[in-house]
């Protein structure tokens, strides 16, 4: 627990009769004057102990593979949760020589489809920790 939570406060208080008097208080629970705030070092524990879970579900996700596909089967696209390709199957009825702008349609679509697959898998995985929270980051 960090020092200042324990620390003895000493205030000099003046009664009416301008006789100084001293008045004191042992923070125990959190910030003095602050209504009873929760014990900060069990709110740390908590919070350190998330962080913790969460680097160990972002390890898990990114080592984790995505696959979409597009044309019926014809291209097959491999992602992995870092957002990396890391594999692309091109059968050879999708190519075709007079049409190269529809293969390029196709890659795109499926790239796309893929890293969708993969940020939805992780921002749904990490909200499971987060309990909703949109944490910057993860």
């Amino acid at each position: 627990m960090p020092a200042f939570f324990n620390r003895k406060i000493t205030t000099v208080i003046n009664d009416t009769e301008n006789n100084d008097r001293e008045e004191t208080k042992v923070g125990k629970k959190g910030f003095p004057g602050m209504g009873g705030m929760p014990n900060m070092n069990n709110m740390m524990k908590q919070a350190q102990k998330m962080q913790k879970q969460m680097a160990e579900m972002q390890e898990q996700l990114e080592q984790q593979e995505f696959e979409a596909s597009a044309g019926g089967g014809v291209i097959t696209v491999k992602v992995n949760g870092k957002k990396e390709i890391i594999d692309i199957q091109i059968k050879p009825e999708a190519v075709d020589p007079d049409d190269v702008e529809m293969l390029q349609d196709l890659i795109m679509a499926v790239v796309n489809e893929a890293m969708r697959i993969a940020d939805e898998t992780v921002s749904r995985e990490m909200g499971k920790l987060t309990g909703g929270m949109n944490l910057p980051g993860f």
